[in-house]
């Protein structure tokens, strides 16, 4: 009898598994783009105030895309398949949560939820769409079957021409023979900048096959927006290489270069990777040229230490970018309102208009939130500066970010 008991408890243990494998992706569906109630609407209006909205850029958007939409786009068979449950139900979320409902249409699905959310939140501004290259090993070879996916330049290229709203950042993996000339033509072609996630594409940022490319960057004036810290979101197999130490080389050749989520999330030789991008951070040699984005940065994973600490960091801020990692924050149980009020960032009133924004556009709620944090400390209340919101405009446009003098967003 107990062994009965006891198989009939592991047989409904696993059908209850089971259940719950296939029901996080369905009620990870997103809904439609609501009307907001006069509160909701008046703190976006107030959260929004003092921004030149045109200039409100957001410098951190992925693309997904699959082998059925016919644009190039691949995703490693591992991901589709129930024999790698874990990478399976990762695919099916991202699928879930960006509003794919046929993978015959998934491309197509995942642009126009992602122009719909856009042309909502911020419709005279430029969302920064990233491209992802192959891993490639030290030969210069393509590794498809040891990458999770990859998004063409000439798709990404392709939406920027064909879309106002959009900007072309490419990916081109360094150790490629002919990623000097991939990357020239990249930039003829529009591109304003390249992207990179070390730990998932092996690359070794401090490796000498990568100093060709560094002085092309930098003689072009693009920048490098490049993942630091842990990576979790894509199976990644060279955890060690998102160490922001290694970005030295490229910020000595004069590589302008935009670390992703101030590396935020991590350790590497024995320490938080936070604490050593902003050791680089202050190094006066690299003003000018080392940039962070606030991407993912009100996430739960995020949304401690480094948040507070880059709040108060009020010197840095004209050298801080928005951006959004869509699609992670239409995730609603990754954007922990309460644990910020909690922190008191923001107000219990804020938190509930979020979320209320959020279930309506979490590109729009992305964007309030972190207008609306606020630190106390020693008598001075922190806030992120207008100039964050306007740099990554100055950024991908080749220009210098400066510290204007002007007049934060007040509760």
């Amino acid at each position: 009898m107990r062994r009965r008991t006891f198989l009939k408890a592991g047989a409904a243990a696993l059908g209850g598994l089971a259940l719950l494998r296939f029901a996080i992706p369905w009620w990870l569906r997103p809904g439609p783009i609501r009307p907001l109630s006069a509160p909701a609407r008046e703190l976006v209006n107030t959260a929004l105030s003092g921004l030149d909205m045109a200039n409100v850029w957001d410098g951190h958007v992925h693309l997904i895309g699959v082998e059925e939409g016919g644009n190039g786009c691949s995703v490693n068979p591992a991901m589709r398949s129930h024999l790698h449950p874990t990478l399976r139900f990762q695919f099916d979320a991202f699928k879930a949560g960006s509003g794919i409902t046929d993978l015959h249409a998934a491309d197509q699905d995942y642009l126009e939820r992602l122009l719909a959310l856009h042309r909502d939140a911020n419709p005279g501004g430029r969302l920064v769409l990233l491209g992802f290259d192959y891993l490639v090993d030290r030969d210069g070879a393509e590794q498809p079957e040891r990458s999770s996916f990859y998004i063409p330049n000439e798709y990404v290229l392709g939406l920027a021409e064909r879309y106002p709203e959009f900007e072309a950042c490419v990916s081109i993996h360094p150790y490629r023979e002919d990623g000097v000339e991939r990357l020239n033509q990249a930039v003829e072609q529009g591109a304003v900048g390249v992207k990179w996630l070390p730990n998932a594409q092996g690359i070794d940022p401090s490796d000498k096959r990568c100093y060709r490319f560094y002085r092309r960057m930098a003689e072009l004036g693009i920048p490098l927006l490049t993942h630091a810290g842990h990576e979790l979101s894509v199976d990644s197999a060279f955890q060690t290489l998102g160490n922001p130490l290694h970005l030295r080389r490229a910020l000595d050749h004069g590589v302008k270069v935009i670390v992703a989520h101030c590396a935020s999330f991590g350790e590497a030789e024995g320490r938080p990777t936070f604490d050593l991008f902003m050791e680089l951070f202050r190094e006066p040699r690299y003003d000018g040229l080392l940039f962070g984005d606030l991407s993912a940065a009100t996430l739960v994973n995020r949304a401690g230490r480094p948040l507070r600490e880059l709040l108060a960091a009020s010197d840095l801020h004209h050298r801080l970018l928005n951006g959004s990692d869509y699609p992670l924050p239409t995730f609603d149980a990754l954007v922990w309102t309460g644990k910020m009020k909690r922190d008191r960032l923001i107000t219990a009133e804020q938190a509930g208009l979020v979320d209320e924004i959020q279930r309506s556009n979490p590109l729009l709620a992305d964007l309030v939130l972190k207008r609306c944090l606020r630190l106390e400390q020693d008598g001075v209340a922190h806030h992120f500066h207008n100039v964050i919101f306007h740099n990554a405009a100055n950024l991908f446009r080749g220009q210098q970010p400066k510290l204007h003098k002007i007049r934060g967003f007040r509760n």
